[in-house]
């Protein structure tokens, strides 16, 4: 098991223990949220000892496209792709993970007392390893619809991963928890849903998979998109589009998914039951195989793969 004080991060310029992966109280980050991030998955396939990193490219361009949403200038050029990848593949490496794990990676506006500015501010990339744990309840998530409103992308974008947005996505977990629930679905600013707190929402209806268009100020998520693809191959219909609130309580089938959340099925929304109240036969077709994608299980899925130990 994964040990975070008993693991090496990657800091600024180089690897360091965790606990000397520290940012001041007066930096930007801390005083004003000014960092992006991702997290990806590293998966273990205990057949073949091997550690598989999924769709790490993706992950890296969706961090880019996090800079140039926050005009983080100088990322994408003192980080090419190359050496984001050997920087991540190394940190795995020596921390000889061998279990499934998610690594979490920030880029900083690496500044002291700098106000709110961000344009030609010096940027500082971490990253660090951390055991796969469960966000939502593996069997099935009872959740609700939000009081608060999915911030809407002319005021912090969704669609940049930018960590001070996620106190609007902390004010949803929070009320939910304290009201019985595992989590919240968030709506946009015209009544359609969004998204959970931390992962995207898919439902299901006349065996149709559909999931909110990336306009409803959702995350553009990389499992989403694997998600759809798995769909299509295995011949599921499915569709990007708005979704009102009244349309989650008649779905057949639901489910949110993402790096952490993997593919969870959502059992009850607002206290009204789903399908049968178990999950459903398309998500767990869905959930099966994108376990296998993630682990080297299916050659059709093979380029989603970075071997950390070829």
């Amino acid at each position: 098991m994964i040990e975070l004080n008993s693991t090496q991060a990657y800091f600024r310029n180089g690897f360091v223990p965790f606990s000397e992966a520290n940012v001041s109280i007066a930096s930007s980050p801390v005083l004003y949220g000014l960092s992006i991030y991702t997290v990806f998955s590293a998966n273990w396939n205990d057949k073949q000892q091997k550690l598989y990193v999924f769709r790490l490219r993706e992950h890296y361009d969706r961090l880019v496209n996090s800079a140039k949403i926050m005009d983080f200038d100088s990322f994408a050029n003192e980080w090419p792709y190359e050496k984001f990848q050997r920087t991540m593949l190394e940190l795995l490496s020596r921390n000889e993970v061998k279990e499934s794990a998610l690594v979490r990676v920030t880029v900083f506006i690496d500044e002291l007392v700098a106000g709110t500015k961000i344009h030609g501010l010096k940027n500082a990339l971490s990253a660090y390893v951390y055991p796969m744990g469960e966000i939502l309840p593996p069997a099935g998530a009872h959740v609700c619809i939000s009081s608060w409103t999915r911030n809407p992308d002319n005021a912090i974008p969704s669609r940049a991963k930018v960590n001070g947005s996620y106190v609007n996505a902390s004010l949803m977990k929070n009320e939910a928890l304290l009201n019985g629930y595992d989590d919240a679905i968030a709506v946009d600013e015209h009544g359609h849903v969004a998204e959970g707190t931390v992962a995207n929402l898919f439902i299901i209806r006349g065996g149709v998979l559909i999931t909110p268009d990336p306009a409803t100020d959702i995350l553009e998520g990389i499992t989403r998109s694997s998600v759809l693809t798995i769909a299509q191959d295995l011949n599921i219909p499915a569709q990007e589009r708005s979704i009102d609130r009244s349309e989650l309580y008649v779905a057949e089938e639901a489910f949110m998914c993402g790096s952490s959340a993997r593919v969870t099925p959502v059992l009850s929304i607002d206290k009204r039951t789903i399908g049968n109240g178990k999950i459903g036969d398309l998500t767990d077709k869905i959930a099966k195989a994108y376990g296998q994608a993630q682990i080297g299980g299916t050659a059709a899925y093979k380029n989603w793969l970075t071997s950390v130990n070829p």
